[in-house]
């Protein structure tokens, strides 16, 4: 191999490390037709979601649920936390948290709640108040005091963006299907968690908490449009949906439904991180065990 053959596999390397897999590349006659609708969607139109296939409940011989934490500083699970700087690249790549936040924005994602058990409904405007804060500055304050009208350029706004999004809780169902034979899980709802918006800037280590909850099967049809990065291959990235479906993701359980009350792991045990991992698990090799001892005669 020469080096003019070299330096044009890099070269076609490094295109193919930045196209990020843009549909209608290849085809494109312009660049305004990169990231396109290709010929095969406009006559057959994009993929829906795989359907959840009908699970009678007497056909679930055991069940547990469980929360996890997905904790976003972990490299595998760096797919769910970037881009988080959108000015360099092209639409069709977004943050999870960013195409949450856009299909609630857009009314595409309708079930959105205070918690992981659906008990109090929230809207846009019941959330907006942990997605960003809204300070008067001192000049701003004086000039209330006087009577006058606050120039808007003394009104300061902080959003929450997706750099701020920590980690992601998830709450899951592990069951086995008898008439499958086979153990599986349903996702049953996620809530990116960042710290207090109110506190976010002071300074300090800030609490962390869940933004909202998300009803994960009302979410699909959103999350199945948007891509995240495949790092095993440019050309062929894989949907939030099925990512998350498919559990391509590393996460450290949290909670179970126990009969304390759903009580979470640091409830009994505190002040110890290793030993809270270790029970997280535990509990996985608990559920895994399950399907194994089926099998036992």
């Amino acid at each position: 191999m020469n080096w003019n053959q070299l330096l044009l596999g890099l070269c076609g390397l490094l295109v193919s490390v930045t196209s990020f897999g843009q549909s209608n590349l290849l085809n494109a006659k312009s660049p305004d037709e990169i990231g396109g609708p290709t010929k095969a969607e406009l006559t057959y139109g994009k993929n829906d979601p795989l359907e959840y296939g009908y699970v009678d409940d007497r056909d679930v011989l055991w069940a547990k649920t469980t929360w996890e934490i997905i904790d976003l500083d972990e490299r595998v699970n760096f797919p769910l936390y970037y881009p988080i700087d959108t000015n360099q690249i092209g639409g069709s790549r977004r943050s999870l948290y960013d195409v949450l936040v856009a299909g609630i924005k857009s009314g595409k994602i309708k079930n959105i709640y205070a918690d992981s058990y659906f008990n109090d409904k929230r809207t846009l405007n019941d959330i907006q108040a942990a997605l960003s804060k809204v300070d008067t500055t001192d000049l701003g304050i004086e000039q209330y005091n006087a009577g006058e009208e606050i120039d808007p350029q003394f009104i300061s706004r902080r959003d929450i963006s997706s750099a701020d999004i920590a980690e992601y809780h998830i709450r899951g169902y592990w069951y086995f299907d008898k008439r499958q034979a086979e153990l599986k899980y349903r996702l049953l709802a996620i809530a990116p968690v960042a710290p207090d918006v109110n506190f976010i800037d002071e300074g300090g280590a800030s609490a962390l908490v869940e933004l909202f909850w998300v009803w994960f099967p009302g979410a699909r049809e959103v999350l199945n449009d948007a891509y995240a990065y495949n790092p095993d291959n440019t050309s062929n990235p894989v949907s939030f949906d099925h990512l998350l479906n498919a559990r391509r993701f590393n996460a450290v359980i949290y909670a179970e439904d126990n009969v304390q009350g759903n009580r979470q792991v640091d409830d009994y045990i505190s002040n110890n991180a290793f030993m809270q991992l270790l029970e997280s698990e535990r509990i996985k090799e608990q559920i895994r065990n399950f399907e194994q001892d089926m099998w036992n005669y």
